[in-house]
């Protein structure tokens, strides 16, 4: 105990140096912050690094909060002291180019594995009698793989997913949250009755759209510029009980995207009439095609891209699955039979698999952990993901997937396509101005060590490759929004909120006018003094 309180006096005493507070240290102690304000190196390792690795800032201190409270007394202290310091949350962690980091102010660890925070675990209401009511309410920084635990035991889910559960309820919806089920669900940003948030005032609101709205919006993919969220309200769903998962594999684009966008057509369908996720992934080599991201193909008896006779040397691969429990069953087959009967994918390609709806939703987890064994997760992650407009697909394809690429990638490639009527133009994201857009994703990973003489696998090649691609739109007026975006100037991020920016902005006068929050995002820089505000 005797250390901690060294250490914590150490951290208070340190950011009062470094920014200038207006409080005395025993004055910040009593702010209920106690224990909790860190400089263990193992804590400012860990916010110092993300998923992408590609960036590093060591904060001048990190916060484990233990309620809202915390996080309010926390930002308070921030926005009322002399010079400012700066506040970013972090959930797992999981941004690519260090947008949770913060080099000149404290990184508040949002994750519940602190115990203090067991009381905040999700909670499930059942009072409502109508389903379409049922919710459960969550703290910011639990992960979507918990939530998913806690609701099945009632039976009950969520509606909209990402791929992968290992991200924060806070993180996802700080930027959008998709994943195959958007087409018929909208994005996550789309399913959230109600939100607990500081914002850069250290005010704790509750916001939804009929309580103070502006907020509620405004965070709603907001990148976090707007305020941190500590609780949000999830509406849930019966869950199903297993996934009846189907792969097909197409050498022709136009009949790939032509099927996709039928398939998300019928989102206003009964159940029974439409598939409940549809993705698609781009295999332009053969090493991909056995990959952990293609499990279907056995490894005995390893797909050759050539045996499907593909066009330019690329496949597509469509991806989509039914639910289903005990009482739908029998028809299950049926139904998907009279759907896929639609579809021109290659007949022969078809490949299907039966799981628990739990195992269906976790699938990414399990490829991490062998990812994990073979040292191959904790490596660069130099990730692109675009919003493109259906109108110019094609040419992507052609410019990019049989242009750019050529015949190497260094990890899965997704591209499916959303209806942008399941967006809420309210929200502050940014799609493009088409009503039909796809995601296409290139979720590579760079190896240290190159193999084999091989340069395509190195962070420097990817990066490259990644601003060629970017290059390679712009020049051909391919109209695209980032999802997950970065940039590095203002005027780049004006571009980017283009109509949006002036609301964009004026929001971020509103809630957080020191600019205190989620600085690494490079939206705006600090209020306060310029060496500090310095990127």
């Amino acid at each position: 105990m005797a250390t901690n309180k060294l250490l914590l006096t150490f951290a208070i005493c340190r950011l009062i140096v470094t920014v200038g507070l207006t409080l005395r240290p025993t004055e910040l102690l009593r702010l209920g912050l106690d224990g909790q304000l860190s400089l263990d190196p193992t804590d400012m390792e860990t916010a110092s690094l993300d998923f992408g690795m590609m960036s590093r800032a060591e904060p001048l201190a990190v916060f484990h909060p233990t309620s809202a409270e915390d996080v309010v007394r926390l930002v308070g202290a921030a926005y009322g002291s002399v010079n400012g310091f700066t506040v970013s949350a972090k959930g797992h962690g999981h941004s690519i180019n260090g947008q949770a980091q913060t080099s000149h102010g404290v990184v508040i660890e949002m994750s519940r594995s602190v115990k203090k925070l067991a009381q905040l675990s999700p909670l499930v209401s059942m009072e409502q009698e109508e389903q379409e009511q049922r919710y459960v309410d969550v703290w910011g920084g639990e992960l979507w793989i918990d939530v998913l635990r806690a609701t099945l035991e009632y039976g009950l889910a969520p509606k909209s997913w990402t791929d992968y559960l290992y991200l924060s309820v806070g993180g996802t919806l700080s930027n959008a949250g998709i994943s195959g089920q958007a087409f018929n669900h909208g994005p996550q940003i789309s399913n959230v009755y109600e939100l607990d948030v500081v914002t850069g005032k250290g005010e704790l609101m509750t916001c939804s759209e009929e309580q103070n709205s502006e907020l509620f919006h405004a965070v709603l993919g907001g990148l976090g510029q707007f305020g941190i969220i500590t609780r949000a309200r999830i509406p849930l769903e019966p869950a199903p009980q297993r996934v009846r998962w189907i792969r097909a594999l197409y050498s022709n684009f136009t009949a790939f995207t032509k099927d996709q966008e039928f398939l998300i057509s019928l989102h206003g369908h009964p159940n029974s009439q439409k598939f409940d996720y549809i993705e698609g992934f781009v295999i332009v080599d053969d090493g991909l095609i056995n990959n952990w991201r293609s499990s279907f193909f056995s490894p005995r008896n390893p797909v050759k891209i050539t045996s499907f006779n593909a066009n330019g040397g690329v496949l597509y691969c469509l991806e989509v699955t039914k639910n289903y429990d005990e009482s739908s069953a029998n028809s299950i087959d049926q139904e998907i039979e009279a759907l896929l009967e639609k579809l021109d994918f290659i007949p022969t390609s078809v490949f299907t698999t039966d799981l628990p709806y739990v195992d269906f939703l976790d699938r990414v987890h399990k490829n991490e952990l062998k990812l994990r064994s073979k040292g191959l997760w904790d490596v660069p992650h130099p990730w692109l993901n675009l919003f493109v407009p259906k109108s110019r697909i094609s040419d992507f394809d052609k410019g990019v997937f049989k242009g750019i690429l050529g015949n190497k990638t260094s990890g899965p490639i997704l591209i499916y396509p959303m209806n942008k009527d399941k967006w809420d133009h309210r929200s502050s994201v940014v799609t493009p101005d088409e009503q039909m857009f796809y995601l296409v994703a290139f979720l590579r990973s760079a190896l240290d060590t190159v193999i084999g003489g091989d340069e395509s696998q190195s962070l420097e090649y990817l990066t490259n490759q990644n601003r060629q691609i970017l290059r390679f739109c712009d020049d051909a007026g391919i109209k695209l929004k980032q999802y997950l975006p970065h940039y590095t100037t203002q005027e780049e991020w004006m571009d980017h909120f283009g109509d949006k920016w002036a609301q964009f902005y004026q929001r971020k006068m509103e809630f957080d006018p020191r600019r205190i929050l989620a600085t690494g995002q490079r939206i705006f820089k600090p209020s306060f003094s310029t060496k500090v505000a310095s990127w």
